[in-house]
């Protein structure tokens, strides 16, 4: 289910207060005119989607993966103590970096 941003709107003059809250809607439900508790007037606010790009943190996290960097080409090592670091992917290079 999408998850809606709402922003209240003053009883009076029908303008935005500026107090906002998000609800989970079935895509198919009409847009609500009042807050479920409160039912003070509000209206639906229009927002840009939130959509995993090629640079968002959804895929950042796939994209650095040690598959994936050895795919590439690239050899990644990680801090396994002080001054010790193991190579975790890639097929290059030493097995271990030692500050020595």
């Amino acid at each position: 289910m999408p998850l809606y941003l709402y922003e209240l709107l003053d009883k009076k003059t029908k303008q935005p207060t500026g107090e906002t809250f998000e609800i989970h809607q079935p895509i198919k439900d009409d847009a609500l005119t009042h807050h479920p508790d409160t039912k003070q007037p509000c209206r639906r606010a229009i927002t840009a989607p939130n959509i995993a790009g090629k640079w968002s943190d959804l895929k950042g996290k796939s994209a650095l993966s040690n598959k994936n960097l050895e795919r590439l080409g690239f050899t990644k090592y990680e801090r396994k103590g002080n001054g010790y670091m193991e190579k975790t992917a890639g097929k290059h290079g030493p097995n271990t970096l030692h500050a020595d």
